[in-house]
């Protein structure tokens, strides 16, 4: 990864800021904020996230020992981050946190944010 002209040991991602492209920042989920965009967010989680995020989505998953260390979901640090912030970091993906744009849908990596917002009121 290259920072400030530095280019960064994998090590480093943890201690380096991840910043969001500014025009990324205020993207809206284009999904309703129910109970079925939850559900298949759900789905999408514990098929694909439940390894680094764990069963409750704490970071606290089986492969918890990355660097840098996998987001709890229910914390205020992620809560409190855009909807085009967490849809433009589960896209592009860093480090150990692969991208999922190859993988996923528009709609479901939305729908993961749907589901990313209700763990916080779990």
């Amino acid at each position: 990864m290259v920072a400030g002209g530095l280019t960064l040991a994998p090590a480093a991602w943890s201690e380096t800021p991840w910043v969001v492209p500014a025009g990324e920042r205020g993207k809206k989920n284009p999904l309703p904020a129910d109970a079925r965009s939850v559900a298949l967010g759900e789905k999408l989680a514990k098929a694909n996230c439940q390894p680094c995020h764990g069963q409750r989505f704490k970071g606290d998953g089986p492969a918890a020992a990355l660097n840098p260390k996998p987001a709890d979901w229910t914390a205020a640090r992620v809560q409190g981050q855009t909807d085009g912030e967490l849809f433009w970091k589960i896209s592009s993906g860093r480090g150990a946190m692969p991208p999922w744009k190859p993988q996923l849908s528009d709609s479901e990596r939305w729908a993961l944010i749907r589901f990313i917002r209700s763990v916080a009121v779990r």
